[in-house]
């Protein structure tokens, strides 16, 4: 019997924020200690986050692929 439902892989990259590259980040490594940290409010390009673990302030920059890196205040 065939699946009545139709599935398509884009909703999910969609949400994932995969594909062209997502200039909007959930979370980010620490350059410093390497630790995993999740935010609570999403951030972008220019914003200003600082690591849940050391204690270290960085401006994120995000390029067009998504990408991300630091820069240390």
């Amino acid at each position: 019997m065939a699946n009545d439902f139709q599935f398509d892989d884009d909703d999910f990259a969609k949400d994932s924020g995969a594909g062209s590259g997502s200039r909007v980040k959930k979370e980010f490594d620490c350059p410093g200690c390497n630790a995993n940290n999740p935010v609570d409010e999403t951030f972008t390009d220019g914003d200003e986050v600082r690591c849940n673990y050391c204690g270290c302030e960085y401006k994120a920059l995000i390029n067009q692929e998504g990408r991300v890196r630091f820069r240390e205040l």
